[in-house]
């Protein structure tokens, strides 16, 4: 089968620009230039390899599962169905960070990713911060989701450290900078079924109306904190007060600051400590 063969067969199953996408990366062309080879033979074992993953995205796999990538912040992560997809949120999560950074700190940082996943926060973290030297650590409780990150990391050069524990349970390291994507969605929510069926529920769900990591890693964080701190949180556009409830509840002398994302929902909280600002 030629690559037009191909393409028109997947164009009877999928959106046209997915089919495009898939055949391309198969076949390490960009996605703009595959037209130049439209009659051009595709062997058999790529053919099969395409329709298999051509049936896993009509059957409402992601593309970002079915390429085994993503794009976050300009680097191309590995994802697979141990950890989330990264979204655009998040990213607008570490742009706030890094703004607030350079803003407040001029030191060396020690920094923890808390839930890390694929990585994408604390590895984008150490990519971007480079007038400071910076000790970043990446922690999640999924074995599998720190393979993610390390596979990562090592495609990225990047030099870090990953622990694997229960947030910060007996954990006695303080930090400069806590940042966090955590599991936030209440288990009676509805979400899409394309990320209900695919993706971690361990990284998706979380007890309390959705509200139990916050107050996990809030309720401990004081003996992991340094004396200037910033805690940088992603959350969902629904729980800005009762989260800044529970910061208030165990930190003391901080202001909280919350910003929307592009779609103007309240989606990042930063928590920073009073001695930081003055």
């Amino acid at each position: 089968m030629t690559v037009e063969n191909l393409l028109v067969y997947a164009q009877s199953k999928i959106h046209k620009d997915h089919a495009r996408i898939l055949l391309a990366n198969l076949l390490n062309l960009n996605p703009l230039e595959i037209f130049l080879h439209l009659n051009d033979e595709v062997e058999k074992e790529k053919q099969d390899i395409y329709i298999k993953e051509v049936e896993a995205l009509k059957n409402n796999k992601p593309l970002q599962y079915v390429l085994g990538y993503t794009n976050f912040y300009g680097n191309k992560l590995i994802v697979n169905e141990n950890v989330l997809i990264p979204r655009f949120e998040t990213e607008e999560l570490v742009e706030n960070t890094l703004k607030y950074i350079d803003k407040y700190f001029n030191q060396s940082l020690d920094i923890i990713d808390l839930g890390c996943g694929s990585g994408a926060i604390g590895l984008t973290l150490k990519q971007n911060i480079t007038k400071i030297k910076t000790n970043i650590t990446l922690l999640d409780i999924s074995e599998e989701a720190l393979k993610v990150a390390k596979e990562n990391a090592k495609n990225l050069n990047l030099d870090v450290n990953f622990i694997k524990n229960d947030m910060l349970e007996n954990r006695k390291e303080k930090y400069d900078i806590v940042i966090s994507n955590p599991p936030y969605i209440s288990e009676e929510e509805e979400i899409e079924p394309i990320v209900r069926e695919n993706e971690p529920h361990l990284a998706l769900y979380a007890k309390e109306k959705g509200l139990y990591f916050y107050r996990k890693i809030l309720s401990n964080i004081s003996k992991n904190l340094k004396n200037q701190f910033l805690i940088a949180f992603e959350i969902g556009c629904t729980q800005k007060e009762e989260i800044i409830k529970i910061a208030n509840t165990y930190l003391n002398n901080i202001q909280i600051i919350c910003q929307k994302d592009l779609q103007n929902r309240d989606r990042m909280l930063f928590i920073i400590s009073n001695s930081l600002i003055k």
